[in-house]
């Protein structure tokens, strides 16, 4: 499994990891076997968040690990928090301590990896987000802190408060949900791709080292569906499946090898349940696309080049 150095902390992480924000579907058994799998595959990194299965899929994750013959130790553990689910984000201190103490507790562990910020939240007191990193620190319950969905301006703000780096910026990014590329690739145009939704948020990341970790890696539009195998898109399932084909893969792997492609050493976070899928799309990280066969699935998806 090809790794990544995570942020500027020194964490060998793998290049894909294991999110389980649907892990509370699955019986005890059935999320051991998941989490035997990824560990089997070479992932050692595991992202969930305090809202995930209203809580249920990182209670459901602490049990299977005591279960499996998985260690503690072997694995990096994240979560996130700030989202109280259809009312508000809460950044308060006592939010996010609470926050905290929820997943260690659901989780089944002495301390996080990393926690972050799960959205960002217009009412944000960044010296208040400072106090509460600090005592999580201090206390060791979180060892590294980073955000989720953040821009460039969010991030500076947050960072000129808080004594600890930020390290990661989950962010969704795909084939089908190029945005912080196509703006880019664009510049001094005036057609639709032409517009900054994300503040350089990718140029930004590679600058200050920070990990962009990608969510949602197979979905397009805004949860509107999984692309692959999607008769909507013909052509970039036909050039996703001959490529496939041609490195005796499958085409999730193709997708996962694409984003991993990117020089900004992106870390996928992969969200199935199922075990041989799990295997299907990590089988990316061991594949390496050439400028060209990125280009022609950057092209097929329904971009082009000003």
């Amino acid at each position: 499994m090809k790794t990544i150095n995570l942020g500027h902390s020194g964490m060998n992480a793998s290049a894909v990891a294991l999110g389980i924000m649907r892990m509370n579907s699955l019986t005890v058994d059935q999320a051991s076997k998941v989490l035997e799998t990824a560990v089997d595959l070479g992932i050692n990194y595991v992202d969930s968040a305090d809202i995930y299965g209203g809580g249920d899929s990182s209670t459901i994750f602490g049990k299977a690990l005591k279960q499996s013959t998985v260690s503690r130790d072997q694995l990096f553990i994240q979560s996130k928090g700030g989202i109280v689910p259809g009312k508000r984000y809460d950044f308060s201190k006592q939010h996010l301590l609470d926050a905290v103490d929820g997943e260690l507790q659901r989780l089944g562990v002495d301390y996080l990896d990393s926690f972050l910020l799960h959205r960002p939240d217009p009412l944000m007191d960044p010296s208040e987000v400072a106090e509460a990193f600090n005592e999580l620190q201090l206390s060791g319950k979180v060892r590294h802190f980073g955000v989720s969905n953040f821009n460039p301006m969010q991030v500076d703000l947050l960072q000129a408060a808080v004594n600890q780096r930020l390290m990661i910026n989950q962010l969704q990014f795909g084939v089908m949900h190029t945005g912080a590329i196509d703006f880019g690739l664009h510049t001094n145009m005036q057609d639709d791709r032409s517009i900054n939704h994300d503040g350089e948020i990718i140029e930004y990341s590679r600058l200050h080292q920070m990990t962009i970790q990608a969510w949602s890696p197979y979905q397009y539009g805004n949860f509107a569906g999984i692309f692959l195998d999607n008769p909507k898109f013909p052509e970039l399932n036909n050039a996703m499946q001959t490529l496939a084909d041609e490195k005796k893969t499958s085409k999730s792997a193709i997708a996962t090898a694409w984003i991993l492609r990117h020089p900004a050493k992106i870390q996928v976070i992969l969200g199935t349940m199922n075990p041989k899928h799990l295997a299907e799309n990590a089988a990316g990280a061991n594949i390496d696309l050439t400028r060209q066969e990125w280009y022609d699935i950057y092209f097929a998806a329904g971009n082009d080049l000003p």
